[in-house]
């Protein structure tokens, strides 16, 4: 199931969200839009999937994955293929509506409940498999829709993927189940052991998460946990931060003087590393909270920003690099480990799609006020504030992991 989930979930991420940077430039000249015009589309998509996501996590606690997300896979790729035939913005942005009610239902978020309903000790290898997997999508997907759009054009090209992204329904509709109750079956596919009586790893269960409160109460219970509420606040700072430097950072490396080649090389490397920085997540969750170990890499990206500007070129860049690459994807493993142990699994898709929507909200605004801000007062200025948010998002976590503690 997990192997299963990481292929759809490589597939979903690859044509739903990392295409469209493929795809522009040809849509640009067809359709005689601007940039901006176009990319609002992929706004528009990101901010509903945010929305939806509510609505899912909902969905997911009550009735479970197998036909929400049976149905995304088909929206996902009716959506994609009416891309395809979109002749205007109207058009387009219609299937990108769809989209990103689409992503709500395949991406990330339902496959961290599924995870945290079928797995517990096993949790950690379940999310680095999905997500180290997964990590490669814009690595499959970028050249490959280059390969299509140069020998069939980009409205055939689309097409193609639409299919892809409609055989994802299969999987899903034929493997994922609401338990392992439904199969006669156990998490971990093994009875628990005695349970334990402390622990730091991933995962840990972490004492004054359960007493009391959301596990009674329902979803809005957990809502009144610190933990969780200090936990989704850093989530959407290091989205902020994340996503100032996914857009902003070549612009400033050729402004500094960096070689193109460099600039283009560094803004990939970030996502290789990212994977990296997962895999050494769990290594280091065995042994050390792992609220702790994220809010390390968390802050090694706000001292990354410092040397950027500290340091001559071009080690300021490949220092920056793998810093802040390595921290870049940790909230994937980190956030649905640390809310797994914060919140009952009964409620925990509900509250995982209400932080999936701040994260998704930090990701729009980062976007629109980090232009605003590069444009009115520097690269100096926005990087700043890239470097305030994750710091400010490494204090969260720490308090997060101590306020569930106490």
């Amino acid at each position: 199931m997990v192997w299963a989930l990481s292929v759809t979930e490589t597939v979903s991420y690859g044509v739903l969200y990392y295409s469209f940077a493929v795809f522009l430039v040809p849509m640009r000249e067809e359709l005689g839009a601007s940039t901006a015009q176009l990319s609002g589309a992929l706004t528009l998509a990101l901010a509903l999937t945010g929305i939806g996501g509510v609505v899912v996590g909902r969905w997911l606690d009550r009735s479970g994955p197998r036909w929400i997300m049976t149905a995304g896979s088909l929206l996902g790729a009716a959506s994609v293929l009416a891309w395809s035939r979109a002749d205007d913005l109207v058009e387009l942005y219609l299937a990108f509506a769809g989209i990103g009610l689409a992503s709500a239902a395949v991406l990330y978020e339902p496959a961290y409940a599924v995870i945290n309903t079928w797995f517990r000790r096993d949790r950690p290898k379940a999310l680095l498999t999905l997500t180290v997997v997964a990590g490669f999508a814009s690595t499959v997907f970028l050249p490959t829709s280059q390969f299509l759009i140069d020998v069939l054009g980009w409205r055939p090209a689309l097409v193609v993927l639409a299919a892809v992204v409609a055989a994802c329904a299969v999987p899903h509709a034929l493997l994922l189940r609401r338990s392992p109750a439904d199969l006669g079956l156990e998490p971990d596919g093994r009875p628990d052991p005695a349970p334990p009586t402390s622990g730091t790893g991933v995962g840990a269960p972490v004492p004054g998460a359960v007493p009391g409160h959301a596990p009674y109460r329902g979803a809005g219970a957990a809502w009144r946990l610190p933990a969780v509420r200090w936990l989704t606040l850093a989530t959407a700072l290091q989205m902020v931060a994340n996503a100032v430097v996914a857009v902003f950072l070549v612009a400033y490396l050729l402004e500094a003087g960096a070689p193109p080649g460099l600039a283009a090389l560094a803004a990939g490397a970030l996502g290789a590393l990212s994977v990296t920085g997962r895999v050494l997540l769990t290594v280091l969750a065995t042994r050390l909270r792992i609220g702790t170990v994220t809010a390390a890499m968390v802050a090694g990206q706000g001292l990354a920003v410092g040397l950027l500007f500290l340091l001559p070129q071009p080690a300021a860049t490949v220092v920056f690099v793998l810093l802040f690459g390595v921290g870049f994807g940790v909230l994937n493993i980190a956030r649905p480990a640390l809310l797994g142990q914060y919140v009952p699994g009964a409620v925990f898709a509900t509250v995982s799609g209400q932080q999936a929507l701040a994260g998704q909200f930090g990701r729009v605004v980062a976007r629109l006020a980090g232009g605003a801000l590069i444009t009115t007062s520097g690269y100096g200025a926005g990087f700043a504030a890239v470097a305030g948010c994750a710091l400010a998002a490494a204090v969260l976590l720490v308090l997060s992991e101590r306020a569930a503690r106490s």
